[in-house]
C-alpha cells in the first residue's frame, strides 16, 4: 500500500517544526510535505535531522498561491506526494506586528486558509461527497476569545471576541473553516490551544525572547506592570494532541487545547530569571534588567483554557508540568545558543528586541 501523504503548512516555523520532527519519532507510514513560504520566523534548520527522508518533501511557497496549491493536491510535484490530510499552521502570529501592520497577517491567516481551503475541497470532493481519509486540522489560538477577567475558562463554545489585528485574522480563518464544513460538509476540524513554550521558538515571544536576553545581558521588557496571564502549553504536548485529533477526531469538532499552567507574565519573568540566573552561575541577579514600558494597545488581561473535552473525548492530557517543560526549553536554548545568533543575526536583529511578550 502506498503512504499516506500529509501536507503540513508553515512546517518550518516553531509548532509546525516541532510536529512534523515529533511525526518521523513516532512513524514511518506517512509521507510529509512541507510547506513554507520561510519568512523570518522560518528556519529549515529546525528540521535538519529529517531533511534528509525519503518521505519527506520541502517546498517553498505560499499558501496564497493557487497554483502552487493545485499542483501539490494534484500530485503534479511529486506523484508519492498526494495530500490526504492538511495540518494547517502556517500563520503571522505575533501581535506587536499586526499592530504595526495587520495586512500581512490578513493575507496569509485569512486569504491563504481560504485558498488553501479551496484547493482542497477542489481535489478532495466527488459529487459532493469527501472519502472518510480525507481531514483538513485547523491550529488557532485561544486569543480568538478575547480577554477573561479573574475567573472562567475559554471553552468550545465561548463567543469570540477578538481585540487584536492577528486575533482578529485567526477568528475570520477560524469562521472560515467553520463555513465550509457547514456549507459543504468539508472535513475539518479547528482547534484553539494556549501558549506554546519549547524549542525552536523565534525570539520575539515571551520565554525565548527573555531566555535570550538573559544570556546577552540585555534588557527584560515587560509590558505595563507585568499582571497580564497566560496559559503555558509545552510545544511536544501540543504537538501530541493534533496527532490525536488527526487519528481519533470526528470532522465538524473543535477542541481546546491548554496546558493547565496559568502564570501572570511578571511572576514567569521572575521564575525565568532565578533559573537562569543559577545555570549561568550569574552572581548578580538578572531582575536588574528589567524594564518596565508602555503596555501594548488593546493587551488582553487573561487567556485560560478549558481542555475537558479533548480528555473526555480523546483521552489528551498534557505530559509536561510547567517545571519540567520549563527546564527542557531552558536546556535547549542553552545547548543551541548558536541557533539562537543565527536566527537573531539577519534583518530582525534589532527589529525582534522591540517586541515585546503578546
Amino acid at each position: 500500500m502506498p503512504k499516506e501523504t500529509w501536507l503540513v503548512t508553515g512546517g518550518a516555523g516553531f509548532i509546525g517544526s516541532n510536529f512534523i520532527n515529533l511525526v518521523f519519532e513516532k512513524a514511518d507510514d506517512v509521507n510529509i510535505i512541507n510547506l513554507d513560504l520561510l519568512t523570518y520566523a522560518g528556519n529549515l534548520e529546525n528540521l535538519k535531522g529529517i531533511a534528509n527522508n525519503s518521505n519527506y518533501l520541502f517546498v517553498k511557497g505560499d499558501i496564497t498561491d493557487s497554483k502552487l496549491l493545485d499542483k501539490i493536491f494534484s500530485g503534479t510535484i511529486n506523484s508519492n506526494f498526494k495530500p490526504t490530510k492538511v495540518i494547517h499552521f502556517a500563520a503571522e502570529s505575533h501581535v506587536d506586528r499586526s499592530i504595526v501592520d495587520a495586512s500581512p497577517f490578513i493575507n496569509t491567516n485569512v486569504v491563504g486558509t481560504q485558498k488553501l481551503l479551496d484547493s482542497a475541497r477542489k481535489h478532495w470532493e466527488i459529487d459532493g461527497k469527501y472519502s472518510d481519509n480525507y481531514k483538513f486540522i485547523h491550529v488557532s489560538t485561544d486569543e480568538v476569545f478575547g480577554s477573561l477577567s479573574e475567573d472562567g475558562l475559554f471553552q468550545e463554545s465561548t463567543p469570540y471576541a477578538p481585540n487584536s489585528p492577528y486575533s482578529a485574522s485567526k477568528a475570520s480563518s477560524d469562521l472560515l473553516v467553520r463555513a465550509y464544513y457547514e456549507t459543504y460538509k468539508f472535513p475539518a476540524i479547528i482547534t484553539n490551544c494556549s501558549n506554546n513554550y519549547g524549542p525552536y521558538q523565534f525570539p520575539e515571544k515571551l520565554i525565548p525572547l527573555f531566555l535570550n536576553n538573559i544570556i546577552q545581558r540585555k534588557s527584560l521588557p515587560v509590558y505595563g506592570k507585568g499582571q497580564n496571564v497566560r496559559d503555558w502549553l509545552y510545544v511536544t504536548d501540543h504537538c501530541e494532541a493534533i496527532l490525536t485529533i488527526l487519528n481519533n477526531a470526528k470532522v465538524g469538532e473543535r477542541y481546546n487545547i491548554g496546558g493547565n499552567n496559568e502564570w501572570k507574565n511578571i511572576d514567569l519573568i521572575k521564575v525565568l530569571i532565578k533559573l537562569m540566573d543559577k545555570k549561568l552561575k550569574n552572581t548578580v541577579s538578572s531582575e536588574s534588567l528589567i524594564t518596565y514600558v508602555t503596555d501594548r494597545k488593546g493587551h488582553d488581561l487573561r487567556y485560560a483554557i478549558d481542555s475537558s473535552k479533548i480528555k473526555k473525548e480523546l483521552g489528551w492530557q498534557p505530559k509536561e508540568t510547567f517545571e519540567s517543560g520549563i527546564q527542557k526549553t531552558i536546556d535547549w536554548y542553552l545547548n543551541n545558543e548558536d541557533w539562537l545568533k543565527n536566527v537573531t543575526s539577519g534583518e530582525y536583529k534589532d527589529y525582534y528586541q522591540k517586541m515585546y511578550a503578546r
